[in-house]
Formats: structure tokens, sequence, C-alpha cells
């Protein structure tokens, strides 16, 4: 049978630096977030339904649409090691769009996370694949493989423009979308983005009970007080 009729496929599918993608390793997302001017997570339904919930790698797309999981099944003939499956179902949440099996050829062929803005299913199948997958809700409702869809083009997902190459990261927060185009100089701008968390970690090990560019002011330069 052939499906060319109904997916589409870019011919070469990007794939993000594997040296600055191990750069953003252990960083925690919140702090990716802050180094992109407070911009590129997911939004806030989409959490980790796995106990592995740490990831970075490098986005594969994949445009299901509502209830369907052709384009992901066909999606592990182009998956490489090190590939974050991001699925896109437009939010649609009634029906899951993966299921363990699925999870477990995914992380036979190296994809280190699966996240989607729908539903999947299977949780307890889904923790023995080791891999973390995030999702907006689970849903034992089962989808259909009729398509169409597409792997590697461009999707959005809540908002967030996911592209082959963007690196991904997750934790137990969320997820946050670094483009490609940016991944260079939000990985520079994380040394200060640490700093200042460890400064302001160190004021509330000392006992701080507000911050000091907040402490040194005087309450009217706070406040408008009113009666």
């Amino acid at each position: 049978m052939s499906y060319s009729h109904l997916l589409r496929a870019l011919s070469t599918i990007r794939r993000a630096d594997p040296e600055l993608v191990a750069a953003f390793a252990d960083v925690p997302v919140g702090n990716i977030v802050d180094a992109m001017g407070r911009t590129g997570a997911l939004a806030m339904p989409i959490k980790p339904v796995t106990t592995a919930d740490r990831f970075v790698g490098s986005a594969l797309p994949v445009d299901a649409g509502p209830r369907d999981n052709l384009a992901p099944w066909a999606a592990l003939r182009l998956a490489q090691p090190g590939d974050v499956m991001m699925i896109s179902t437009t939010a649609y949440v009634d029906g899951s769009v993966c299921g363990d099996l699925l999870m477990g050829m995914a992380r036979n062929a190296g994809v280190v996370a699966i996240v989607t803005d729908g539903a999947v299913r299977d949780k307890t199948g889904a923790d023995r694949t080791g891999i973390p997958v995030f999702a907006a809700g689970i849903s034992p409702n089962s989808p259909q493989k009729s398509g169409p869809g597409a792997v590697g083009l461009p999707v959005v997902m809540s908002g967030v423009h996911v592209a082959a190459g963007d690196i991904v990261c997750g934790d137990e927060d969320g997820v946050v979308v670094v483009p490609a185009a940016w991944a260079t100089a939000v990985q520079q701008a994380l040394a200060a983005i640490r700093d200042k968390e460890d400064r302001t970690e160190a004021e509330v090990a000392a006992g701080a009970s507000a911050p000091a560019w907040l402490r040194d002011l005087d309450l009217a330069d706070i406040f408008t007080f009113v009666d």
C-alpha cells in the first residue's frame, strides 16, 4: 500500500549541532526561557506523563492532525538518534496520538523524547520505554491512521513555532523550544542567567526576605499608599 498521497516530508531534515545540544543538557527549562527573553515554552498543560522527564535533543516536527497517527508512525522511518519527536495534533485531546508501542519503537530508533500538544495513552507502558513523554493529557481513545500528515515540515504547538533542527529541552516544569538561529546566542546568555540565579540563591540561603534591588528602596518608592 502506498501512503505518499497522504504524507509529505522534507527531503533533507535539518538536525541541531550536537555540541550545541550538549550545551543545554543540564540547564533548567526556566533558565532557558529567561535567556530567550522569557519566551519559548509550550503551553502549561504540556507536562511529563512519564517518570522520565529530563531531555534535550533536535526537533523532528510531525504534523499528525487531530486523532490520527499515520504521520508519527511514518516518522519512525526518518527518525535519527537524538531526535525529539514533536507531534502536533492542533491541541486535540479527546483521543490519543500515540501509545507505548509507538513510543518503544521511537526509543529503538534513537528518539530521546516525544512531545505532543495532544493526548497519549498506555502510561505504564510509556514509563517502561524509559524515554520522556510530554503531553497535554492522557486518553485511552485510540487514533485513526488515515492521514494526511507531514514529517520534518514546521509546525506550531501551543503558539510556539517548531522547525526541524531547533533545540528542544524538557524537565519537570515543561518544554522549551530554542530556534536554531538563536541557539548560540541563547547558550551564551545562559552564563549571565546562571550567575543571577546563584546570587539570588545565596541571598535566600543567607536569610533574605526580599531581593537587594527591592530591599534597598524606600517603601514610598515602591508603593503609592491609599487609605
